[in-house]
Order: C-alpha cells, then sequence, then structure tokens
C-alpha cells in the first residue's frame, strides 16, 4: 500500500479494521464488518463513508457559465445558488469523458466533483477549454468528503447542526455549515439510493469530523462503510458507474441518461453527435436483467438472443435486499423489450435472465 494515493482517514480505517484495497490507485476500505451487512445497514439505517478519493475542481470568473455550458450536456445557466445539477462531460463523438456534480456555490463560482480516476483527464479536458475571464483549479488535495447515507442519515446531523435540515431538499446544498468547530458545505446527495448527506471540509479536520459523526449516530446504530457496499446499494438502485454504465464509448442516451441531455442548448460539445443519434434511433440501450438460472453475472460477461450476441454486462452482482442475482446491459435494442429472455455467458454455461424494468430498488420517500 506504500505506492498508493491515500485519505486523511486511512489510518483511522485500518484501526477499526477495515479491508484495505487498491482502487484506481488509491488505498481505500472495500468493508468493515462485511458487504452485505453494510448494504442491509444502509437500506434500512445508516453507514458513514469515506470518499475523500473524489475530486473537486473549481471554476470561478465571469466566463464560468460560457465555460461551463459548453462543456456539459445539461444546462448550468440557469442552474440556482445552492442548488446542484448532475450533468456529462462528452466528447465529439458523444461518448462521456466523465459524469459529474456541478455545485453553483455563487453567481460566477462553481464547484465540480469529478470521479476520482478521471481527476487528471477532467482538469486537463476542463482547462484546454478556458479562455478569457475565468479560472480552474484543482483543491482536490485539500479537500476531504465524507457520505452518511440511510433513512436515518437526517438524525445523525441534524444533532451536529443547529438550523433545521428536514426542509432541505434533494441535491441542495448549504455553504459554511458548522459541524462541531468545523466549516464546511453540506449537501443532500449520496450515490446509494437511500436518503443521505455528503460532507466536504478540509483535509485536516476529516478524522475529527468522522468521529463526531460516529459518536452523534450512536442511537442511530451508524456504522462505517466500505466501496463494496457502496457499489452494491448504487447498483441496486441502477445508478451509473464511470467506466461500466457510462464510458468513452458509451453516450449518456444510450445509457438512458437522456433526461440530463439538453439539446435545446445552443450548443455544447457533443451534440451534433447525440443528436444523430436521437434522430437515427438508438441500436442498443442499458437494460437491467435477472437471472432466471442460477448464477451471477459480472462485468463485461457476454450477452446472447438465441445464440447470438446481443451485448455486455456493464455490471452484475447479488442484490442483497433485493435477494436477487442482477445485471445492467449494454444491449441491441431489438432484444431489449421487458419480458425478452437472454442468456449470459457465465463462465462458458449460458444461463437464461429476462429483461426486467429499472431501477431495480426504489426507496420509499417520506410524505
Amino acid at each position: 500500500m506504500d505506492n498508493l494515493l491515500k485519505t486523511p482517514l486511512y489510518e483511522l480505517h485500518k484501526m477499526q479494521g477495515a479491508r484495505i484495497i487498491d482502487f484506481a490507485g488509491w488505498a481505500l476500505p472495500v468493508q468493515f464488518s462485511g458487504i452485505i451487512e453494510e448494504h442491509l445497514m444502509v437500506r434500512t439505517g445508516a453507514g458513514l463513508f469515506d470518499v475523500s478519493h473524489m475530486g473537486e475542481i473549481v471554476v470561478t470568473g465571469k466566463g464560468a457559465v460560457r465555460l461551463l455550458d459548453y462543456l456539459l450536456a445539461n444546462e448550468i445557466s440557469s442552474l440556482e445558488n445552492g442548488i446542484i445539477r448532475y450533468s456529462h462531460i462528452c466528447n465529439p463523438n458523444g461518448g462521456v469523458v466523465d459524469d459529474i456534480l456541478v455545485y453553483r456555490l455563487g453567481i460566477e463560482e462553481f464547484l465540480l466533483v469529478v470521479n476520482a480516476s478521471n481527476i487528471g483527464k477532467d482538469l486537463s479536458w476542463i482547462k484546454s477549454y478556458a479562455y478569457g475571464d475565468v479560472e480552474v483549479e484543482d483543491v482536490s488535495g485539500t479537500t476531504a468528503q465524507l457520505a452518511v447515507q440511510g433513512p436515518f442519515a437526517e438524525g445523525v446531523i441534524q444533532k451536529l447542526i443547529s438550523d433545521k435540515i428536514a426542509g432541505m431538499k434533494y441535491y441542495s446544498f448549504q455553504r459554511d455549515v458548522h459541524i462541531g468547530r468545523h466549516r464546511c458545505i453540506l449537501s443532500r446527495t449520496g450515490y446509494t439510493g437511500e436518503d443521505g448527506f455528503e460532507i466536504y471540509c478540509s483535509q485536516d479536520e476529516a478524522s475529527d469530523l468522522w468521529n463526531l459523526l460516529m459518536d452523534a449516530g450512536e442511537e442511530y446504530n451508524l456504522r462505517p462503510a466500505g466501496l463494496g457496499a457502496r457499489d452494491t446499494l448504487r447498483f441496486e438502485a441502477c445508478l451509473p458507474l464511470y467506466g461500466h454504465e457510462l464510458s468513452e464509448d458509451i453516450t449518456p442516451l444510450e445509457a438512458g441518461l437522456g433526461r440530463f441531455v439538453k439539446m435545446d442548448k445552443r450548443d455544447f460539445i457533443g451534440r451534433a453527435a447525440l443528436k444523430k443519434q436521437a434522430e437515427e434511433g438508438l441500436k442498443r440501450r442499458l437494460a437491467g436483467l435477472e437471472m432466471m438460472d442460477r448464477g451471477i453475472p459480472r462485468t463485461e460477461y457476454g450477452v446472447f438472443h438465441k445464440g447470438s450476441p446481443v451485448g455486455f454486462v456493464t455490471t452484475g452482482s447479488y442484490c442483497p435486499a433485493l435477494q436477487k442475482n442482477l445485471a445492467l446491459a449494454i444491449i441491441d435494442i431489438n432484444s431489449s423489450e421487458i419480458g425478452q429472455v437472454v442468456e449470459v455467458d457465465i463462465r462458458g454455461r449460458k444461463l437464461e435472465a429476462k429483461v426486467v424494468d429499472t431501477p431495480f430498488y426504489r426507496r420509499s420517500v417520506k410524505t
């Protein structure tokens, strides 16, 4: 692990008995008590994640809106202060350079949260298009990010801050929130399919903040959770993972994320290719699969229909909350109707699966 990047919580994770793995060049906890246990804990209670490996890039200046509206498929000019928008950075062919979150901090100030494996690539891409009165700064090296996720996440956070957060909308955030003695950005966001919050602070404050959250969450049975559960949780909720459901070769339209692509914008990188794809009709799409035969589909396993190849699995797993073996797969449009029976090649055996609706899991929303 000596040659890997480490978050400021690395030593704390080791003390807590985490199993550490290499993830995109980072030494990160894959599990603490066990992936299935942590998965179910987040679905029914609350889990605490260290996601400090994620990247943060700040874009400021009078040219910031113009730049981001050109770089991103979603619309940025209409984004209000204190609101977050999910978007894709696309290449000229319509493929995805990265999928990111955009926080509007001010009229001319934005925070971009990018995938850990893409920090360098994204930074170079953004800077290559930046001109005029705009500044681009990578603040990943000084920023830590923690996530409290689950039905009891609100209760945990509320114990630590004075302002009421019950009315805080999903995909909104507050700046300068004091948690203990630490001033943070608090957003109602997450990557698990549950209610939750993500907290941004300086790296030297991360350990103390982690301990504050664990103490506050004791009555809610808050427990640390690792990347293993984070992945099964996001998969169960059918949230895309870059490099799997999205890539330089898989467009947002093929991934079923067309609602985040604003074709009525004047222009953005990839617009022409995506417009053509939409007008000509998709030849393949992301579909959900439920195994009918016994077997667990995995990434890159082939998908067949009547013996002919029709696609490949992007992510597959046993889903603890649903107790099913499921997969997301890019498959030919003619084989993607709900109820269609296909086969997944699992270690040389073609096992039957059926196309099912997505998302697999949808949380109950309080009214």
